[in-house]
């Protein structure tokens, strides 16, 4: 089905791997096509808990393939092949509202966790695409880079919004403004990575986390509590307050409250429900 990634699931794990490795996996508009399928179809998976986004070959993403860019900045519009590629695809939740159906932002609320297991260059749109994503795993000799300024760019694909409310405005701005290389260890000094591995033990890890996620939290909470993380970004604090109020009421009714309870009482691991996505 699919040309320039590949997918599959592995336990809780759905893995979704960007393949053009000979071009350290530039996007394309068939890639983006394919990328968005393979979201919608993994969030709509009962057995997938987490989702991981990685590359294939020594990087994650180059950004946007230059040709494309060349494309576009010498006018032309969309190929034949991508209009022949398109893929009937809605991934995320269209309750969370129209800030998060503008490009990339949907994937900001697919309902299941989305972990980028950067195995290397992240540059440019691979970058906003990893920002967008929940939680960055990086392998050590990754690198970050925004790129626009040196393209004659703006902060494009939501990079204005999130970067400065993970690393703060002042980091963002020197990252935007000089398209300085980012290592592994410095990211994380900054919150932009959550977690550094060996090359080699990236995915197998970053799996492990996910099965992790899927032997002890229930599917539905972590949905409801990314949808309440995102959302309130963009709420006062009172009227957060009142939604986390209503939600939580409406998860004292839920059996997998019961559940949760029961399993502690008894001393055994929960059976949360899972997710069921139409």
């Amino acid at each position: 089905m699919y040309e320039q990634i590949k997918y599959e699931v592995d336990g809780p794990s759905a893995v979704i791997t960007l393949n053009r490795p000979d071009a350290l996996n530039a996007l394309t508009g068939i890639m983006i096509e394919e990328l968005k399928h393979a979201l919608a179809a993994a969030e709509k998976d009962e057995s997938v808990v987490g989702i991981i986004l990685t590359g294939a070959g020594r990087g994650f993403c180059a950004g946007m393939d230059m040709n494309a860019l060349d494309a576009t900045a010498s006018g032309g519009g969309s190929s034949a092949a991508v209009a022949q590629k398109k893929m009937d695809a809605d991934p995320g939740d269209k309750s969370m509202g129209p800030d998060f159906e503008v490009a990339f932002t949907y994937i900001m609320s697919i309902r299941k966790p989305i972990i980028v297991a950067v195995n290397g260059a992240c540059a440019g749109l691979g970058m906003s695409i990893a920002l967008l994503c929940d939680m960055r795993f990086a392998c050590e000799n990754t690198r970050f880079i925004t790129a626009f300024s040196q393209r004659g760019l703006i902060a494009e694909h939501g990079q204005s919004w999130i970067l400065p409310r993970i690393v703060g405005p002042a980091r963002a701005l020197d990252l935007l403004w000089s398209s300085r290389r980012l290592s592994a260890e410095e990211a994380k000094d900054f919150g932009l990575v959550e977690r550094i591995f060996p090359d080699d033990e990236l995915l197998d890890q970053t799996k492990a986390y996910i099965q992790g996620l899927a032997d002890t939290s229930a599917p539905v909470s972590m949905m409801v509590m990314k949808q309440q993380v995102y959302r309130h970004m963009n709420m006062n604090l009172g009227e957060a307050m009142q939604d986390s109020n209503k939600l939580m009421a409406e998860s004292l009714q839920r059996g997998d409250f019961k559940e949760g309870v029961r399993s502690f009482m008894e001393k055994r691991s929960p059976g949360f429900k899972r997710i069921e996505v139409n």
